[in-house]
């Protein structure tokens, strides 16, 4: 009988070690699946949600997530304008629910959806926007041109539209300076 006893206390030890050892082993995989999410797989599962983005110098930019690309996020702000935020501007984001989405695996549909593409389809649009750039400064005028690194801005006062008479200048603008590209009216 002491030998039974004996037999089921070594079985329940022995079920309670790899009870352990699994609990152990799901935690240790769950940290790693989070260590290998990207912002923007972060980011894919707030659509819908009121984020705020730290930007940098030109502080904080608010709104509804409506779109992510690799390198992007799109937020529609409170009076229904679109921005375009780098996600290379990107300090803080506040805001975030517990959802995550999946990782999209890149894809060549996926990575030509860059940021260069997306302002490529504001100078389709030619309207008039507001450029703020990493280190604070404000730029207005309607993008007309991107290169492989940089965009125009043909620069205007953001009431009038892009006339040639009204055009100051064009300035060149370095992609990697743009934090956001706000849209100057809604829609």
């Amino acid at each position: 009988m002491r030998w039974q006893q004996l037999f089921e206390d070594l079985a329940s030890q022995f079920e309670a070690e790899q009870v352990a050892a699994e609990d152990a082993e799901s935690a240790s995989r769950a940290r790693a699946e989070v260590g290998a999410l990207r912002l923007v797989d972060r980011l894919g599962g707030a659509r819908g949600q009121r984020l705020v983005l730290g930007v940098g110098a030109p502080g904080s930019v608010g709104g509804i997530l409506t779109g992510v690309g690799p390198d992007w996020v799109l937020l529609e702000d409170d009076q229904g304008r679109d921005q375009l935020v780098a996600l290379a501007a990107v300090r803080t984001v506040s805001g975030l629910g517990r959802v995550t989405a999946a990782p999209e695996p890149p894809g060549a549909v996926r990575a030509r959806l860059d940021l260069r593409r997306t302002l490529r389809g504001l100078v389709r649009d030619r309207c008039s926007v507001q450029v703020l750039l990493d280190d604070g400064g404000v730029l207005t005028g309607t993008l007309d041109r991107v290169g492989a690194d940089h965009v125009e801005l043909a620069e205007h006062p953001l009431d009038t539209p892009r006339r040639a008479e009204s055009v100051r200048g064009v300035r060149a603008v370095v992609i990697g300076a743009i934090a956001v590209v706000r849209a100057t009216t809604p829609g």
